[in-house]
């Protein structure tokens, strides 16, 4: 009698554990499905926001690099980010091997960050993918328009991980980095452009582990869009442009007036006004080779 009691109670246990078990599923289910549809929900409030601003309305071009060419672009420019920080477009260590500037007698429009072909690549901000496809020089490239009407181009990627029209949150994977088009080495070649007009990307954001834009809201002067004007072997003296204000003020000390003192050459001018040769000889319609003379003036713009 006592097994028989025994057996009932086994038999009774596993019964209910059978009952509860499916029970317990269906609530894992549930709560599962709860959780998706709050992150679904996160999903669509996020995205609500950015489809607000059209950003594919006006020169929407997957063919060309730059679909802005007959645009004026008005300056100071204002630019305003929401967030303090920018996802790093690679994830190791950025190390910038070649800045915006004049180089090898070319303008060199944007930065040169060091990788090792392969290496992932991700997108600084949110937007909407225009070009995803191999352009001449800059080899295969990804190209991103953003809400606040920059574009990011990521330049001689070894493969695409986006198509043209995808959608992209900040920091989500875009390709891999490699050597194509005309490099030296592998690297990424950042652009930052607005309107097709490249801005000095280190004007704009802190290339070093904090990730910084340097403030929600940057004026932009044509100081910042004239590689002519910085060296892509040093990075130049950078001060923001806070307010329309300041923009303006920035522009009467664009300008200044050098006198050439006895033993000067173009190259120790170049060092202590922080500007290249190049510069000096274009805003001075002069060549590199050209004599100076002690008590000659040159307009120097800083």
């Amino acid at each position: 009698m006592k097994s028989f009691f025994i057996c009932f109670l086994t038999v009774m246990c596993f019964s209910v554990y059978a009952q509860k078990k499916p029970n317990l599923k269906i609530i894992d289910k549930f709560d599962f499905e709860v959780i998706k549809k709050v992150d679904s929900t996160d999903a669509i409030a996020k995205t609500n926001t950015v489809d607000s601003i059209d950003i594919k309305a006006e020169h929407w071009d997957h063919t060309v690099y730059n679909p802005f060419k007959d645009d004026v672009v008005v300056f100071p420019l204002q630019l305003e980010f929401r967030d303090s920080t920018y996802a790093s477009p690679i994830s190791r260590n950025k190390v910038v091997t070649s800045r915006y500037g004049w180089r090898r007698g070319r303008a060199h429009k944007g930065i040169d960050i060091d990788l090792v072909t392969g290496d992932s690549l991700f997108a600084m901000f949110d937007g909407i993918i225009r070009m995803s496809r191999y352009s001449k020089g800059h080899g295969k490239t990804v190209v991103i328009r953003h809400y606040n009407g920059l574009e990011t181009v990521y330049a001689h990627l070894s493969k695409y991980g986006v198509k043209e029209n995808d959608s992209v949150f900040k920091g989500q994977y875009i390709g891999k980095g490699g050597v194509s088009g005309n490099a030296r080495g592998s690297h990424l070649h950042l652009v930052i452009n607005y309107k097709g007009i490249a801005i000095n990307p280190e004007y704009l954001f802190e290339f070093n582990e904090s990730n910084s834009i340097r403030a929600n809201e940057l004026w932009v002067t044509q100081q910042w869009t004239r590689p002519y004007v910085h060296n892509s072997k040093r990075q130049s003296k950078i001060i923001p442009l806070l307010s329309e204000n300041d923009a303006m003020a920035s522009l009467k000390k664009l300008k200044k007036i050098y006198v050439v003192k006895s033993g000067d050459t173009l190259s120790r001018i170049s060092r202590r006004n922080n500007i290249s040769i190049a510069a000096i000889c274009k805003t001075n319609s002069i060549s590199k080779n050209s004599v100076i003379k002690p008590g000659q003036k040159l307009v120097i713009e800083n």
